[in-house]
């Protein structure tokens, strides 16, 4: 192609696709930005494809306009030349509680619609698309494991032109763990509940944010040393699933049996896809490393360990506040990374595949004064929420897939805490900051 840009799919975070029940005529919404019916969409123990309460059909709806509405606006607005010639920008709307690599063969076929779509537009046919087509991704949170992973999969077939990710957990989140555990985190949901505990112990998904970096855990000597291990976790997980096995299950083992099954399942399908990231090369998909703009939230307070201890001889999670810290600006590289988005800590949100060299860092500071009202509201969603609304962040992604120049210098960035500013080298022109 000459001068148009590919068009574009943005793949939202976990929580953020409505959910729809399409037993009932008409369809009954059960999961939106203001309705969490945990009970409705939590999965059936011995089919983690199909709800415990039946009968039923949950599929996923649109995504959520507060968080994504401004993004995809933004974007279909300047990255056209001219309303004639739009640029198409497609929402990706997903059942979030499902494994990755199902959601993985989803985007296989969207992607493949979307190009299909593409190829009809008089404006990409004249420009030759149909002969080298691509698409561009935008990946919110855990969006960004989803595109890393279609992408490692399917490699060179899945037909990505450029990537941007934002604040993704590729090493995790201490917000799963807390979500397992408790039922409540800044994963979505608000007041903590049993059936949002059973909902969230049943979601294969959630595992994959399971945390796994060097100092992430502080563990007591005789315990395992990672969360995909079974055994470093409480016993009360096991004890809750086998309940809600004798509750909702085909009880045809014995239901602790059949729940320590499960559950171990569960952390090793996580395990797998996250060692697939670990080894991807961008080479082999026939992407360099200028084609993945990474960006990553600090500056905010986050949890970035978790101290995990023994209590009459299992495992007690030490969930202390003073685990959450914000060290951003330190002159100490080392602990200028114990930062975060408030949600995904800085030294899980780097993946293996990207150089540090390359990642931009961006802040709540970088908020601009018109975007006061975004202020307001990443104090109640978070910082890690509200970042795809970031103004800054939408020009930068706009320049990166356009290709364009930065007249106005409107566009910056910081560079990862231990990362000089002479090499400083991320996928376009920036004006950095410190």
């Amino acid at each position: 192609m000459a001068q148009l840009p590919a068009p574009v799919i943005v793949i939202p975070g976990i929580t953020a696709t409505y959910l729809r029940n399409e037993y009932p005529l008409p369809p009954e919404v059960l999961w939106t930005v203001l309705h969490n019916d945990y009970q409705r969409i939590t999965l059936h123990p011995d089919d983690l494809r199909y709800e415990a309460l039946g009968p039923a059909r949950v599929v996923p709806d649109q995504v959520f306009e507060v968080a994504y509405r401004e993004l995809i606006s933004e974007l279909r607005y300047n990255l056209q030349a001219s309303e004639e010639k739009p640029v198409p920008v497609y929402p990706f709307g997903y059942d979030w509680r499902q494994p990755l690599a199902a959601t993985e063969e989803r985007l296989a076929g969207y992607v493949r619609e979307v190009i299909g779509r593409t190829k009809l537009l008089r404006h990409y046919d004249a420009e030759g698309y149909g002969d080298d087509p691509r698409v561009n991704i935008v990946a919110h949170s855990m969006g960004g494991l989803i595109a890393a992973g279609y992408i490692e999969r399917y490699k060179a077939e899945a037909r990505v032109g450029k990537v941007v990710s934002l604040a993704t957990p590729f090493n995790g989140s201490f917000e799963a763990v807390l979500k397992i555990t408790t039922g409540t985190a800044a994963l979505g949901g608000s007041e903590p509940a049993s059936r949002e505990r059973d909902a969230a112990r049943l979601m294969p998904a959630l595992y994959h944010l399971i945390p796994d970096f060097a100092g992430a855990l502080e563990v007591d000597a005789g315990l395992p040393a990672s969360l995909y291990d079974p055994g470093l976790w409480q016993p009360s997980v096991v004890k809750t699933l086998s309940g809600f096995i004798k509750e909702r299950g085909l009880v045809k083992v014995d239901p602790e049996a059949q729940a320590g099954a499960l559950f171990s399942s569960m952390l090793a399908e996580a395990r797998a896809h996250r060692a697939r990231l670990d080894a991807m090369r961008l080479a082999d998909a026939g992407l360099a490393d200028d084609d993945w703009l990474c960006v990553v939230g600090c500056g905010s307070k986050t949890r970035v360990r978790l101290r995990i201890g023994t209590r009459n001889g299992k495992p007690e999670f030490d969930l202390a506040s003073d685990d959450r810290e914000n060290k951003w600006g330190d002159g100490d590289p080392a602990t200028a990374r114990l930062t975060g988005d408030g949600t995904v800590p800085f030294n899980a949100a780097v993946p293996a595949f990207v150089p540090i060299e390359k990642v931009v860092c961006v802040t709540p500071e970088d908020y601009g004064y018109w975007e006061v009202q975004d202020r307001l509201t990443s104090a109640a969603a978070g910082f890690h929420g509200i970042l795809p609304n970031m103004d800054m962040l939408h020009r930068l992604i706009v320049r990166f897939f356009a290709g364009k120049p930065d007249g106005h210098k409107n566009t910056w960035g910081r560079p990862a805490p231990g990362v000089a500013a002479a090499r400083w080298k991320p996928p376009l022109k920036l004006e950095g900051k410190v």
